[in-house]
C-alpha cells in the first residue's frame, strides 16, 4: 500500500525514474532518449529545487512511483528558472550546430533549455497556477492518483490560486478521461497538447 508525502531532496532520484519511465504519452520512454536525466530536467526536478511546497510523491515499498508537482503562480515560476535552473543547463549542455540541427528527442529538450516557451497571459488570468502528474503503472488504478490531485489542488487553493491547468498529449487518452473525471475541461486543443484547466473559484 502506497502513501503520499512532500517530496524531499532525497527523492529526485526516483522523481526522474518516474517522469522517464512515463515520458512517452504516459508510457516508458527510457528507449527514446540517449540521456535519461533530459526528462527530469525539463519537467520535474525544478519544481523540487524552486516550489518544494507543492511538490508530492508516491511511494511504497519499492520506493517512489508517481509525484505530483505544481507552481501557484506560473509567471513567476517562469522567471524563477531563468534566474536559477536554465542557467547550469544551458552550461552544461550548450546548444551546438549539433543539437540546432538534431530531431531527436534529446535535442529537442535541449534546445527547449535554451528557448523555453511562456505561458500565454490569456491562460493566466483565470488558472494562474499549474502542475503534473505523472505514475508508474504499479501506482495506477488504485486512488493515488486521484489522492495527489486532491492534495496538490488543495494546497494550491488554500495558497489562494484561483484555477490550475495543464498539459497532455492528446493521444494520452486515459490521463485526459482521469483529468475530466476530477473536473479539469479542456481550455485549447493543439496538434500536440490538450490544455485542460481547474477553477478554483
Amino acid at each position: 500500500m502506497g502513501r503520499i508525502r512532500r517530496a524531499s531532496t532525497h527523492d529526485v532520484s526516483g522523481v526522474y525514474r518516474v517522469c522517464l519511465k512515463t515520458g512517452a504519452a504516459g508510457g516508458d520512454a527510457t528507449e527514446e532518449h540517449e540521456n535519461p536525466d533530459l526528462l527530469g530536467h525539463a519537467y520535474a526536478g525544478a519544481y523540487l529545487a524552486g516550489e518544494p511546497k507543492f511538490a508530492l510523491v508516491a511511494v511504497d515499498e519499492h520506493g517512489v512511483g508517481g509525484y505530483a508537482v505544481g507552481a501557484p503562480d506560473t509567471r513567476t515560476f517562469e522567471s524563477w528558472l531563468e534566474q536559477h535552473w536554465w542557467p547550469t543547463l544551458r552550461e552544461q549542455y550548450p546548444l551546438t550546430p549539433e543539437v540546432e540541427n538534431a530531431r531527436t528527442p534529446d535535442a529537442r529538450l535541449i534546445r527547449r533549455f535554451h528557448r523555453p516557451s511562456a505561458t500565454r497571459d490569456g491562460l493566466l488570468e483565470e488558472f494562474p497556477a499549474h502542475l503534473h502528474i505523472n505514475l508508474l503503472e504499479r501506482c495506477r488504478g488504485g486512488g493515488m492518483g486521484r489522492a495527489l490531485i486532491e492534495e496538490l489542488t488543495g494546497a494550491l487553493r488554500q495558497h489562494g490560486c484561483t484555477g490550475v491547468h495543464l498539459g497532455v498529449a492528446p493521444e494520452n487518452q486515459s490521463a485526459i478521461g482521469f483529468y475530466r473525471r476530477l473536473g479539469f475541461e479542456t481550455l485549447a486543443s493543439r496538434p500536440d497538447e490538450l490544455v485542460l484547466g481547474m477553477r478554483f473559484v
